[in-house]
């Protein structure tokens, strides 16, 4: 494998030369450059339930838009994510919106199952003419104990995925993570796993970035926290873990997370959450990456798409405390909006479609 991979780097590094797109391509995409003012219509909200982790494609059948979303009550408090979100769906005309809520896309299932208490980090692609729903999910005692979190329901989060002719579903669901920890106790992703992101390989195979928690420091959180890779042949797997952190900072136990992973102009980019200021002087921020083979990544040359600061089409500004979940929706290959989570304060949430240029 590792010999494959060095050669699949120097053929793609080689036809990037000869094409004279990569490195220059690469180190020039600017997404912040690219960011325009938010319709008011693309903020997705509710006055009962904190709205997060916004996902978005267009329906090849009714070619409506349809986004999915995690939700759960805000009588909870915030922290109840970790035991009570599910996967629900609403649908527009427009990518910005406005967006009416539809059904719930992954609903709970019982704490038999692996996802059975709550589903959560939704991403959403079309792959080979199905939809592919890929998600994290968990069991547990079932506690609500917001404003802490429920440690037991969070170290026993997984990856899975749901398949779908039709994005108003139905969904099927699988017995089984397609991402779970690794038995080695040692290993990279011992205590948990949580946060994919898929895209398709030029050779056709699949490419998944997941965030990792390590066992080896105390518990409850363990650590350190990390992202890995893996492949699969297939889009509902089986991946192969590739176990090499990425996105590391020196001196950094968890320096990042959310990562949304595509491939475009020859060349793998990721968005992540910048947790600390790790890789940019702007503090909590989104930051963007770059890699020859999905494997190796780089800070890109503008390592910078967004502050917490966003712009509406009104000519109001709002300065927010988190801005997270970074998705991106495309439409006949060009870039059309960045999607993300939104907290004005800790009490209030929701869901944007950023426009791009």
């Amino acid at each position: 494998m590792k010999d494959f991979v060095t050669l699949q780097t120097a053929v793609l590094i080689f036809n990037a030369l000869l094409l004279g797109i990569v490195p220059v391509r690469a180190q020039d995409l600017n997404l912040n450059s690219m960011i325009q003012p938010i319709p008011m219509t693309a903020k997705f909200s509710s006055d009962t339930e904190y709205i997060w982790c916004g996902t978005l494609v267009k329906s090849h059948i009714d070619h409506k838009y349809h986004l999915f979303y995690s939700r759960w009550p805000r009588k909870y408090g915030m922290m109840a994510w970790v035991t009570s979100s599910e996967v629900a769906h609403a649908v527009s005309d427009s990518p910005f919106g406005p967006f009416v809520f539809k059904d719930v896309a992954l609903p709970h299932r019982g704490g038999d199952y692996w996802d059975g208490m709550y589903t959560h980090n939704p991403t959403v692609h079309f792959f080979n003419g199905k939809y592919y729903l890929y998600y994290t999910g968990n069991f547990g005692d079932g506690k609500i104990t917001s404003p802490q979190l429920n440690w037991t329901h969070r170290n026993n989060q997984r990856i899975g995925v749901a398949i779908a002719d039709d994005p108003n579903g139905p969904w099927k669901q699988f017995n089984q993570p397609i991402i779970a920890i690794s038995k080695d106790t040692t290993a990279l992703d011992a205590q948990m796993v949580a946060n994919p992101s898929v895209t398709q390989m030029p050779d056709g195979r699949f490419l998944m970035v997941y965030k990792a928690v390590a066992r080896q420091k105390p518990q409850p959180f363990g650590g350190t926290v990390v992202h890995l890779t893996a492949i699969a042949e297939k889009p509902e797997g089986p991946f192969v873990k590739q176990n090499k952190p990425i996105f590391t900072a020196e001196n950094a136990d968890f320096p990042a997370e959310d990562p949304y992973v595509w491939y475009q102009d020859n060349c793998y980019y990721a968005i992540v959450k910048d947790m600390k200021g790790a890789f940019t002087s702007a503090g909590r921020s989104l930051v963007l990456f770059y890699s020859l083979d999905g494997l190796d990544w780089k800070l890109a040359k503008h390592p910078l798409v967004s502050d917490l600061n966003i712009k509406w089409e009104d000519g109001t500004t709002n300065k927010l405390e988190a801005l997270e979940r970074p998705q991106l929706f495309f439409e006949n290959g060009k870039l059309v909006a960045l999607l993300c989570a939104v907290n004005e304060t800790l009490g209030h949430s929701y869901n944007v479609q950023i426009p791009l240029k």
